[in-house]
This record gives C-alpha cells, structure tokens and sequence, in this order.
C-alpha cells in the first residue's frame, strides 16, 4: 500500500464488539492474568506493552519499512536506546553537525561508559572511512542535519559500514518516511523524535526507533522494558492519530518552505539560505536522488551578525519564537544561543520551521521582520 493509505490503516482496525471505527485509548496500566497463570491476549504490565502503544508501533513499522518499532517518551529516549547496544570498548563515528543532545549524550552519558566517540563530517564518505578502527560499531547520521540541512549519502555509508561490519543508524526526524526510507537503502535503524511531524500539533512528545532485525530489536526492546523510558497511552493515541494527515502536511509543508526559502534567497539582508530544494545547495543534487521532497525546515544567515539575527526573530509577527519544529504552525529560532558555548551552528543562523500557513503571508511576515 502507498504512504497515504497505511498513515491511515496500519495499526487500526474497526472494534470488533462495539464497531468503533476511531481507536480505542486503552489506559489500563496492569491487564487480567488467565487462571492457569498465562496472558493469552498479550498483554501483562504497561510498561512492556499496551494496545494503544502496539497500535503506533505497528503503524510507524509499516510507515518506515520496518519489521519493528519501539516508542519511547521522547526522540532522546530513542536514541539513547540505540546507544545502550554499544559496550566499553566500542567505538562510534557520529556526525559533527547533529541535535546538540544527541551529541549530548555521546559525550556525557555514552562516553563515559568506555565508548570511544569520534565526531566527523559525514557528508565525506571518505572522512568517514578514515575515522573507522577495527571497534567501530556503529555509524549514525543525521541527514538533513540540525539546522545546516547537510546531507549525507546513505547508501555509500552503509555500503562502507557493513563492509566493516559496523550498524547504522540515521535520524530521519527532518525528512520522515514521506520523504526518505533509510531502512530502503540499507540503514539498520531509524529514529525519531516523534514530537515533531509525527505528533505535528505542537502538544505531545515521543520518539521511536524502528529496526528489521529480529536481535538487534530485542536489545532495544529490553532497554524499553527494562529502562521505563515509555509513552503514555494518550501521548500514543495523540500521535497515532495525528499520522493519518502525516504525508499530506508534509508535502504542503514542504511546499510553503519552498516558497520561503526561494523569496529569501532574494533579499537584500539575506547573507545565505540553507535549503536542499535550493539549486544553490552544495548537496542539492544528492537531494534530488534521495529525496522526493526538500523538507520544511529552512535556515537562514542574516548579514549583520548574532544581534540582528536575534532583532529579526524579535520582530516577527506570524513565525512564533520558540524551539521544536514539525508543528502545524510556523517557528523561528535563534540556534546558537539555546546550544550553548560549545555550538558549531553560524551566530548569524535563524532556523525556521515552517507550517501550514499561506506561503505569502509568511513570506511577508519575513520580509517586514528582516526591514
């Protein structure tokens, strides 16, 4: 089935006793044991599991090309059950340009276990291949990356990792399987932070990781289990039903960023706008290979520094200050300064997530901002 149809189907069923067509939200936190001491309907404790959870996770395996799905409270929770497959002694190549709490966690949590982190350009495969060692684990992407929209070659960097004998795994946040399928091209694992397009109305948070190996998927499932890291039923309910519209705010989504990105590119206060769909990408060609669509998110470099950035996200009327992205409407943030001293993100940079407005009214919201 096409993406519009399991965004819709997978994971939902119409209610066999009461015909209900929407799901049921399941609340329960504990489930009925058989008298011979079994649970023939599957379920036992939350916390290992509960229908609304099954649902999601079924949906996001399907959306994905999974053959498992794991939901977590948050895109950090996921990620960091990836980490926690890794052992001292390991070693992991990892992105310099990623989600600052992703590189959070390599740095204070997972390195301290004895994992040895290095962090490279992984648009280079070449860069790549050269950081490598005989402990390397595991490979992890982020692409498009957070807020320079750099991408990396997918398939060539699964191709050299599994040469190695090495796991990947990519943060398909920014795109979504609307427009990029890692696990297609190769990828181990996949994960989100289901906060963003998935939930798409700014009010709940989650994350996911979705596997096709039956092992590697119980390690990350124990973590979920063991680790507590879970979603609540309604936080469940709230993004499972939020996927029924995924594919079709994605692409008008994208389609307003366009617009966005194109009229900026044209103004005079504009040094720079980073936008895959752009012609002026330095990737823009690989995007066009591994995407069918460019994105929402757009980054501009205004001239003038960190202060008129910041005067800039100041004088905005529609595009709201504040951080997240993938919600229905449209956000503008100032990068640098919620990453700390330690960012790599341009002072100049103003990320903007871009919703479902009219294209000319953000565009004019933008154009009376920047003066």
């Amino acid at each position: 089935m096409k993406i519009e149809t399991l965004a819709v189907h997978a994971g939902r069923q119409v209610d066999p006793g009461s015909g209900d067509v929407a799901p049921a939200l399941h609340l329960a936190t504990t489930f009925q044991r058989d008298a011979d001491g079994g649970y023939a309907r599957g379920f036992s404790y939350a916390r290992p599991d509960n229908p609304t959870r099954q649902a999601l996770e079924t949906c996001l395996a399907q959306l994905e090309g999974g053959k498992h799905a794991l939901c977590f409270g948050s895109g950090s929770a996921a990620t960091l059950s990836v980490f926690s497959t890794l052992r001292a002694g390991d070693h992991v190549v990892a992105p310099q340009e990623c989600y600052h709490g992703t590189r959070q966690q390599l740095r204070e949590i997972v390195s301290p276990w004895g994992v040895q982190v290095d962090f490279v350009d992984t648009t280079r495969v070449e860069t790549i291949e050269a950081a490598m060692r005989p402990s390397t684990r595991l490979v992890w992407l982020e692409t498009p990356s957070n807020p320079t929209l750099r991408l990396t070659d997918i398939a060539a960097v699964v191709r050299l990792a599994h040469a190695r004998n090495a796991v990947v795994g990519c943060d398909n946040t920014f795109a979504t399987p609307v427009l990029q399928r890692p696990l297609d091209l190769g990828v181990d694992i996949v994960v989100h932070s289901s906060t963003k397009y998935f939930g798409g109305h700014s009010d709940v948070m989650g994350g996911a990781a979705i596997l096709r190996d039956d092992a590697r998927a119980q390690q990350v499932r124990n973590f979920q289990g063991v680790g507590g890291g879970i979603p609540s039923p309604f936080d469940c309910w709230l993004i499972r039903r939020s996927l029924a519209t995924l594919p079709y705010r994605m692409r008008a989504q994208c389609m307003n960023a366009a617009h966005v990105a194109r009229f900026l590119e044209s103004h005079r206060k504009v040094e720079r706008v980073l936008y895959p769909g752009l012609p002026s990408h330095p990737q823009h060609a690989l995007a066009q290979k591994q995407m069918p669509g460019f994105g929402a998110i757009v980054s501009v470099c205004v001239r003038g520094g960190a202060a008129a950035a910041m005067a800039v996200a100041a004088r905005t009327r529609l595009f709201i200050r504040a951080t997240s992205l993938g919600g229905v409407e449209s956000l503008i943030e100032h990068r640098a300064s919620v990453e700390g001293p330690d960012t790599l993100t341009p002072q100049n940079l103003l990320r903007l997530s871009v919703g479902l407005e009219h294209p000319d009214d953000l565009a004019a919201d933008l154009d009376q901002a920047l003066g």
